[in-house]
């Protein structure tokens, strides 16, 4: 059973391969199906802007929120976020000084605590480290 050993050492070194080029071609893997999300940058909660701490107090506190959409289930149907089950994801609105609508700027928050947020509607995402 000696040749056994390196069988594996090389069918792990393959394996290992195969998901850097996955990766690489920006294919997902079955590591990302399972909801691991390598590339999503990192923000510190003192970098935010102050309108963005303010909606997340808000969501710590359970509210109360300023637009009628907040809270609302995020689909991540763009799926730039771990993939998880419908629901899990909950939008709120970051207001936009100047802006009469509701502008692009959003925190999503994760069933598990988990917080992201977009300055570009959805177009990129930065999770937030408090």
């Amino acid at each position: 059973m000696a040749l056994s050993v390196p069988l594996r050492a090389r069918a792990a070194a393959a394996a290992a391969a195969v998901l850097v080029l996955l990766a690489a071609l920006g294919i997902p893997s079955a590591a990302s199906a399972r909801g691991v999300k390598a590339d999503v940058p990192i923000v510190q909660l003192s970098q935010l802007p102050p309108e963005a701490r303010e909606t997340i107090v808000r969501i710590r506190r359970g509210g109360p929120f300023p637009y009628e959409r907040d809270g609302a289930v995020f689909g991540n149907f763009e799926d730039r976020l771990p993939r998880h089950e419908r629901g899990y994801y909950r939008e709120y609105t970051v207001r936009t000084p100047g802006v009469a609508h509701r502008g692009a700027r959003r925190i999503i928050a994760g069933h598990g605590g988990e917080l992201y947020f977009t300055d570009d509607h959805y177009r990129s995402f930065k999770r937030v480290r408090e």
